[in-house]
């Protein structure tokens, strides 16, 4: 899902970044309006979390392969602003430390997956979560949270002049909603598993025990490491779709990390470079998403 550099215009990309750091500072301080400071070390969890699930690839076709995005689950348990700025700062640091979506296409991927992902997994819990259709809002909104950045990230290639051929398009909207609804059951499941913890929370986000968030930083330890080990190395829906369309060569990098790729190069060891950098990014995501709450509601207490 994350648009590498090299497949939009000059001037896609760069409205694009212009609406991302408008949208983002625009939802900043409507998260800042409802953050406590007790929140960030949550935040910092939820962030880890959302980061090691991103991971672990599974198949959803053949030659194809898809992962959590997360958005709705951010946006169900922490608030749709909370959670923009904690997918943001997961999408920076896939791209500037990982190599993992373009650093000049950062803008579109924010306003796909953080911006309009977030709000669409979040619309069917907002009018419907509260009610007897609970379940199937959660479960929808984890659907809208995959399909619209797709969708989105469709229509930016096709603006940016890449040929698209109904039938590709066909196929490669298929392989998305298949990543959909397996969204959808993952989202369900969490938010499940995460009240029958902490019964009462969700979206609150206050009161939250220290079980909740050790269970919740655990189980991202296990992804980053365990899970990371066997997951799919098929190409994911829009890296299958580049190579459908001839394009991926294309793709530039701007800059090289040691963390590229979700591999630490200095290890020798492949299992290990994995594991490692897997563990790296989930302390990265935590430090980073806990120093912005602790920001946010500083400034809001002065």
């Amino acid at each position: 899902m994350h648009i590498p550099d090299g497949f939009l215009a000059p001037g896609m990309w760069a409205g694009l970044d212009i609406s991302a750091a408008l949208s983002v500072g625009y939802l900043s301080r409507r998260a800042q309006a409802g953050l406590e400071e007790g929140q960030a070390p949550l935040l910092g969890v939820m962030g880890a979390f959302v980061f090691a699930a991103q991971m672990i690839n599974f198949p959803v076709g053949i030659g194809t392969s898809g992962h959590l995005v997360g958005s709705a689950l951010l946006a169900c348990t922490l608030g749709p602003a909370a959670a923009a700025v904690v997918m943001t700062a997961i999408l920076i640091v896939q791209a500037l430390v990982f190599q993992d979506g373009g650093v000049l296409a950062l803008g579109a991927n924010v306003m796909n997956m953080a911006v309009a992902g977030t709000l669409a997994g979040y619309l069917p819990y907002h009018y419907w979560g509260r009610g007897p259709w609970r379940r199937a809002a959660i479960f929808l909104g984890g659907v809208l949270s995959v399909l619209a950045p797709a969708c989105l990230a469709l229509a930016e290639l096709r603006a940016s002049g890449v040929p698209m051929p109904g039938p590709v398009v066909g196929v490669s909207l298929l392989l998305f909603l298949v990543s959909a609804l397996v969204e959808g059951l993952i989202t369900l499941a969490v938010v499940g598993s995460l009240e029958k913890m902490n019964a009462g929370w969700v979206r609150t986000s206050t009161g939250v025990n220290s079980r909740v968030r050790g269970a919740l930083g655990a189980t991202a330890i296990l992804l980053a490491s365990v899970g990371a080990l066997a997951a799919s190395i098929l190409p994911d829906g829009l890296e299958k779709l580049a190579g459908n369309l001839g394009i991926e060569g294309r793709a530039r990098t701007l800059l090289a990390t040691p963390l590229r790729d979700y591999e630490l190069r200095m290890i020798s060891e492949p299992w290990l470079r994995k594991i490692a950098a897997g563990l790296a990014g989930l302390a990265i995501i935590y430090v980073v998403c806990l120093g912005i709450c602790r920001l946010m509601t500083r400034k809001q207490s002065v």
